[in-house]
Order: C-alpha cells, then structure tokens, then sequence
C-alpha cells in the first residue's frame, strides 16, 4: 500500500473534543472522524485494525463451534413487549415508528430476535446444542457519550447466543465461551482480567466480564492479590471479620442538638467520634415504593447490590422534599428511629451495638441508637462497596482496586427469555421442555480502543503486532534518489510477495515528518532506506514498542521482519 494513495489525515495536534488518549490518537492517526455525538466514520487505516479484531474474534467463534449469522439491527417492539424489557431498558433504547405508526427499536442487543429465530427453526433435541453469533452495529442512546469509541452510541459488537437441553449442558457451554474468550483477548496481546459481574438489563443467573487493564478505565474491579478472585466493584462481595457479637448501648437513644451539622465529617466532629460510629441513612424511591438503606458513615452504598436485594427496576435517591415527607426532617438528619418505611441495612452497620444516626428531625442526632432494639430492619446484607481495606471474601488475602475497560461479558441466562418468549423444544419422549440459554458479548469497536489505552506514548500508538493497521513500514529518506526509491520499492514488493502487511511512504515529505506519522500511526516496524544504509547493502529497521534499531543487510531483511512478526504474533 502507498501512503500517498490512501486517506491518512493526520493532525499535528489534540483535537479539543477528545478527552481519552484512545479517543485523541484514534483522531490524530487519521483513523477516524466524528459524524455527531458518540457516532463515528471509521477511515481506511482505522477499519484495517478494526477488521483485525473481527477477524480473530471469528477464527475463535468458529473453532468454538459456534455458527455466524446476522440478524435485522431494527427490531419490532412486540418483541420485546413480550419479553417484558421494552419499558425496562430504559432511555439507552432508541424507540421510534414507522409510517404506519408501528413501534420499532435499533437494537442495543438481540435476545429477543435470537429467541423468536430459535423457537421458530428448533423442534428436537436433536438439533440442541446450538451456538449462533453475529458481528454487527448496535446502537445504545447513552447519556453522556464520551471517550470516543469507549463509551460510543454506536458500536460495533459480536453477540453470541447458546441453546441447550439442560443446565449441564448450558454450564458446558458458557465455559466454551469462556475459554474462546480467553485466547481472543490473548491473541489480541491485550492484558486483561476475567472478574465475576452483575447479569445487569440482560439478566441471567451470573456473568463474567472481561477487562482490559488501563489506567484511564471506567470500571472499577477488586483483584486478590493472592489467589485468582477478581469482581467488578459492583459486584465484589464483602465479608465481615468474625468480631465477637456487639454490646449494645446500656441506655436508650438521646438527642443531641447538632445545629447546621450534616455530613459525616462534620457530625463527627461535632459529637468526637469517628466516621465509623456514625450511620447515615439514605432514602430510595423504587418500584415497589420507598425504602431505607443504612450504611456506615466511612462506607459506600452499593446501589446495584441494593436493587438486587430488592428485587426492583428503579432504585433513584430520594428528593429533599420527598426526604422531609417521609422523616420529618431535612436532608441530613434522616434517622432509622421511628421510621414507617422498610429498612435494609448494611451488615457491617447492623453489626453496631451502639451508633449515631440522625433523629429525624432538623438540627438533631441520636447517639446510643441500637439495632433491633430501636429499630427493626427487613433485612440485613452485603449492601456497600468493597474497599482495598477489605479482605478477599475467598480466601482473606489483600485486595488491589484496579482500573479496567470491559471488552467481554458471558451471561448465564438460564431460561429468562426463553419462557418469556416460549422457546421450547421435544424432548426425547416427546415432551416440551424449555430451552437453557447464554448470552456472550464482545465490543469490537471497543477493543481497539482498549488497546490503544493500554499501548501509547507521547508519539503516538503502539499497537500489538495482532491488532496493527500495517506490520512494517517502508521509508525511503528521499524520494528524488533513484537508488533509495528502487531498493525501497523493491522491499515493499517482497513483503507484499510474503504476505507481510506494509506501507510504504512513498510522500515526497523530510523524513522526520514520515518518522512522526509511522510512531503515530503505531506501526511495529520501521524499514528506512537510505543512502547511508544502502551503500552497504542494509537498511534499518526499528521496533515501535521496544525501539531497538539494527541495521540489516538486504539480502537478510525478509526473513528477518518476517520471523519478527511471527514471533510476536505466535509467541
């Protein structure tokens, strides 16, 4: 390929819009442009990395057994009506009609499609398992679309979706997937975790996502530093040290005026105590009505482990009013003591025998306040955020609190979709019995990105050697000496010849300019011919991520480059 006849804008600068260094590089290598919020062209030197990652993620689908098909993006809203999630999804689903006024969505996923495919097409046991997956655009109306392709509106995904007998069966094959998972992201050179995650909107029994370890992460993930347990922070689980049980206060709760003091900071200051003696109590609006959550004074709630205790859809914080109207006070000094509405506690603050609360009236704390002696809680649980003070809840080793880009997640559905859309199949006797399902997802458009998180410096990308728009690039020094130009085409008609990815600056530019844009666009390998070098019958040749630079003699340069990349592409 010749740098001058391909669509390679570089920018010499950040463009303002660009907040990531996945998104600012992606920009400024001329890889892609922005059409409008969160949706953007991908240019020819993006899509080459971009088909790389399609390619590797099919290679390992179709080893896996699974079948590639491609279903419809715009999807009938009765589909999803009888699932029960067209007005569950929320505002993320792009809702609109045809001009017979039909309800329709741009699919942020295709549960529903597959099932309804399935339940059509499957009768017997007989044709169980089955394992169907497509590459495809999705669309997710995100609040807030931000980091370029990270947290993009449209995307691009490869959605799988498995059909079993039985539990078994369906447990064999989310670890198939599990596996595949695993030597995708492997043989993308990416470094990444495998943690436990909450099923979320899709829904399911339990799940895994897959993250790509980069500091600018959106994720957060709690990872055991001495055994292999790993969790999205939403779903890290929390234990309690086994203390001997707590003494409860020996008198009753008594009000203490605490004037213009609400936050835990100052209460504590104002009382002498500490954060941990102090419980605040937060009030929730939700479907099934309002609730009190407790939550220790140096804790977090943990709003996804509280929806699921619940078993609710909404989980929204409660306004100032709506506070006052179910406490009797302000903000700030909401109390469990007398409250008409139920009340779930963190374990670790109904371990408490004595703690500090507010009194549920403006300007006023309790102290001395005792659970179950003074209040009565529908439930007590693992309600809050895990910390890096917390230990491993398998094995009670040390927790690091790492940053992390979700590229994969595998869903044990079970049989949520498949009763609610009465996919069923014949078993051996005859009878119906529904189908088990999973669910495994990867963010293609995403996965490029992660790898530019996890691969850059101050000059540009630095791509794994599996995932490079090109594997080498070939540098003429000038292009108005016959014999540089000659002997640098000549490589790069080799390499073609060998199946070697190359570009060759054949632009009529100083060769800093060239240098810049190959460590910009993160090509593994540099081959630079020039009149030095070829009056010894040599070139040069540079490694992007290692950069190391050898000359080497013409005659040896093919097998040379080429044993590189095999060596970083097999290991």
């Amino acid at each position: 390929m010749l740098f001058s006849r391909m669509l390679i804008p570089t920018l010499k600068e950040d463009p303002s819009e660009a907040e990531a260094d996945s998104h600012k590089l992606l920009l400024r290598a001329g890889m892609m442009r922005k059409l409008t919020a969160g949706i953007y062209n991908y240019l020819p030197v993006g899509l080459r990395a971009l088909r790389k990652v399609e390619n590797i993620v099919r290679e390992e689908m179709n080893r896996a057994g699974a079948q590639e098909v491609l279903m419809p993006a715009v999807q009938p809203a009765e589909l999803w009506q009888e699932s029960g999630r067209w007005n569950v999804y929320g505002k993320e689903l792009l809702r609109f009609k045809d001009r017979h006024g039909r309800d329709y969505c741009f699919g942020p996923t295709h549960e529903e499609v597959i099932t309804d495919l399935v339940r059509r097409e499957v009768q017997s046991y007989r044709q169980l398992p089955l394992n169907l997956y497509q590459i495809q655009v999705k669309f997710r109306d995100e609040i807030r679309p931000r980091f370029g392709l990270i947290r993009g509106r449209e995307f691009i995904m490869k959605d799988a979706y498995s059909f079993h007998t039985d539990e078994a069966e369906a447990e064999a094959g989310y670890q198939a997937m599990y596996d595949a998972y695993n030597r995708i992201f492997t043989r993308c050179g990416l470094k990444f975790k495998t943690v436990e995650a909450d099923t979320g909107p899709i829904g399911g029994s339990y799940s895994h996502e897959f993250m790509v370890l980069a500091d600018t992460g959106e994720d957060l993930l709690a990872s055991c530093t001495a055994c292999d347990y790993a969790a999205n922070l939403e779903k890290a689980e929390v234990i309690l040290p086994a203390n001997n049980p707590a003494v409860p206060a020996a008198t009753g709760p008594e009000a203490v005026h605490t004037p213009n003091v609400r936050t835990v900071e100052e209460v504590a200051a104002f009382l002498k105590v500490t954060p941990q003696e102090i419980v605040k109590t937060l009030i929730y609006e939700t479907d099934k009505g309002p609730v009190a959550v407790l939550i220790r004074g140096d804790h977090e709630v943990n709003e996804v482990k509280v929806r699921n205790l619940l078993g609710v859809t909404d989980l929204i914080l409660a306004g100032p009013a709506r506070v006052e109207e179910l406490t009797g006070a302000e903000v700030g000094f909401a109390g469990a003591v007398g409250l008409n509405i139920p009340i779930y506690a963190d374990q670790a603050a109904a371990a408490l025998g004595s703690m500090v609360t507010g009194a549920n009236r403006t300007g006023y704390h309790l102290v001395g306040v005792a659970p179950q002696r003074d209040f009565a809680m529908a439930q007590a649980a693992d309600l809050r955020t895990v910390t890096q003070n917390d230990p491993c809840p398998r094995c009670g080793g040390a927790l690091d609190i790492l940053r992390g880009i979700e590229v994969g997640h595998v869903f044990k559905l079970g049989l949520k979709y498949s009763k609610a859309l009465k996919a069923v199949y014949l078993d051996a006797d005859g009878a119906e019995q529904f189908i088990f399902m999973g669910c495994y997802g990867i963010g293609v458009s995403r996965i490029v990105a992660a790898a530019i998180e996890q691969g850059h410096d101050k000059d540009g990308i630095i791509w794994p050697m599996a995932l490079a728009p090109f594997q080498a690039a070939v540098i003429p020094i000038s292009v108005n000496e016959a014999a540089v130009v000659d002997a640098a085409l000549r490589v790069h008609e080799e390499l073609e010849a060998q199946g070697v990815e190359v570009l060759l600056d054949d632009r009529d530019e100083r060769p800093g300019v060239k240098f810049k844009d190959c460590d910009l666009l993160g090509i593994p390998l540099r081959v630079v011919v020039g009149p030095k070098t070829l009056a010894q019958a040599a070139a040069e040749v540079r490694h992007r991520r290692k950069k190391d630079t050898a000359i080497i003699p013409l005659d040896d340069l093919i097998p040379h480059l080429k044993e590189r990349i095999s060596r970083e592409l097999h290991g």
